[in-house]
């Protein structure tokens, strides 16, 4: 199977995560959750940011460490994008980013990033890092020839304690160096597929939910809490990748059922450890009902799992509206209950295993420690995948994986990548476990009054080498007004 070779992609990537950290076994113990159903269906930890630290503190330190990290000369660099749902500014964005970045850089007597830089900030939930990296290629591709972008993915997951959501918080950063002629993987946008529809109320952020009696009612400061609904976002999560792969399949002229036996290996968004297995399972599973040559497995499964075939192969082909589903009454979203039996039988066969599971392994238990980072969650696990293949000596020259990306709200992408043969030196300078070092284990009174109230802890550690707020403005003059402004220091 070949899905082509571009000419541009990523040759570098660098991970930034803040030091306090939350152990989901301490978490457990302070909320009386099951930890081994915890463990075995979100992780083991997630990081949270102090109080001097936000998205723009995140997001800098990780553009400043893959510039260090890869020697790149920051003058070549003519365009910075930013993905990501956590920013705090309604006009500005990705340029102060590069303000910061620049500050860093000159207290270290190095070129600042070019003056003519491009600065967008992308917004699609957690898909905004993949539009980053898209809109990074196709400008190198037309007016940016002869020179180096860098896109960077990060976000703040924080939900209000007491929910369902609160065990899959976390917060960091991903910046990656996209070029011509990469060094770690190639980016094949031409056969790639996407998918979006409307699907209202399914994962959002609306500022109105601030002012609404109700809301996040345990928080005692401004917080960036989500308006979810679990299972209804995990049914649109799943049909849009489906449509997503579709469009892809149907690029490159690919039945699914060859293709997942074929493909290398599967990098999905990956909110917290058990959704991208669920994901995929139902991708197989549905990919049995797109071709009627490979439907006799798909009705083999259904037996086995006491489903009616039928019922299942009209769920899976028809037209389906999931938000008008959710109108109507139907308040889980959930319009295929005959399909998801099969995906859970499926789950836990050693087919699964064989076709679908063993391919998403790289990686996998390193990202038992890093949470749920939205827009970075992708590309951070494609790094530990990286790091886990060099560590386990695995060879990937040559090797074609697939990744997807997803959006709640809704929309997904799925992009085929290759291996390039020099992707050792581009995968040893990610340094991964070395941004997992630094690590300080917070106790409950610590994590509830940074949670709550966002009083950091009194710690004691390391600061040096990252970027913090250093103050926020409040003056609103008729000449001069900063309220609200973060100003930001390196502490070199």
């Amino acid at each position: 199977m070949s899905f082509g070779q571009s000419q541009w992609g990523v040759s570098g990537m660098a991970l930034y995560v803040p030091t306090l950290c939350v152990e989901l076994e301490d978490w457990c113990e302070w909320t009386g959750n099951p930890w081994r159903k915890i463990n075995s269906v979100v992780g083991r930890s997630f990081r949270m940011p102090d109080h001097q630290e936000n998205i723009y503190t995140m997001a800098a330190n990780a553009v400043l460490r893959l510039i260090l990290q890869n020697d790149i000369d920051p003058r070549e660099v003519g365009f910075l994008g930013f993905g990501t749902e956590s920013s705090s500014d309604n006009a500005t964005g990705t340029v102060i980013l590069k303000g910061m970045v620049n500050q860093a850089l000159e207290a270290m007597d190095m070129p600042r990033l070019s003056r003519h830089c491009e600065v967008p900030e992308f917004k699609q939930a957690c898909l905004g890092g993949v539009y980053a990296l898209k809109a990074a290629v196709r400008w190198l591709a037309f007016d940016g020839q002869g020179k180096k972008a860098i896109v960077v993915c990060g976000d703040k997951a924080e939900y209000e304690r007491g929910s369902s959501g609160e065990a899959t918080q976390g917060a960091g950063a991903i910046a990656m160096l996209v070029e011509e002629d990469p060094k770690l993987f190639s980016l094949e946008l031409r056969n790639g597929g996407n998918a979006s529809d409307y699907r209202g109320f399914d994962f959002r952020k609306p500022f109105q939910r601030h002012f609404m009696e109700g809301y996040a009612i345990q928080a005692r400061r401004m917080h960036d809490f989500p308006v979810f609904s679990g299972k209804y976002s995990m049914i649109c999560y799943i049909e849009e990748t489906i449509q997503a792969l579709d469009d892809m399949l149907s690029k490159i002229g690919m039945a699914p059922r060859p293709f997942y036996h074929k493909v290398d290996g599967l990098f999905l968004h990956r909110p917290y450890h058990r959704m991208p297995v669920n994901a995929a399972a139902a991708l197989y599973i549905w990919g049995l009902s797109r071709n009627e040559d490979h439907r006799g497995e798909l009705r083999e499964y259904c037996d086995a799992a006491g489903v009616d075939y039928d019922l299942v192969l009209a769920e899976m082909l028809g037209e389906h509206d999931l938000f008008q589903s959710v109108l109507s009454g139907n308040k889980n979203g959930n319009i295929f209950p005959e399909s998801m039996q099969v995906v859970r039988f499926f789950r836990n066969t050693p087919k699964f295993k064989e076709v679908v599971q063993n391919k998403m392994s790289l990686g996998a238990d390193l990202m038992m420690d890093l949470g749920n980072l939205y827009t970075a969650s992708l590309f951070s696990w494609m790094a530990a995948g990286f790091t886990d293949a060099l560590e386990q000596d695995i060879e990937l020259h040559h090797k074609e994986f697939v990744i997807v990306g997803y959006g709640s709200g809704d929309a997904a992408e799925a992009i085929p990548i290759h291996v390039m043969p020099t992707w050792r030196d581009a995968a040893q300078r990610i340094q991964f476990r070395d941004a997992l070092a630094s690590k300080v284990v917070l106790n409950q009174e610590q994590y509830e009054s940074l949670h709550d109230e966002y009083q950091s802890p009194e710690l004691d550690y390391e600061r040096r080498g990252r970027f913090e707020i250093d103050r926020v403005g409040n003056e609103m003059g008729a000449d001069f007004q900063d309220v609200g402004v973060e100003y930001y220091e390196f502490n070199h």
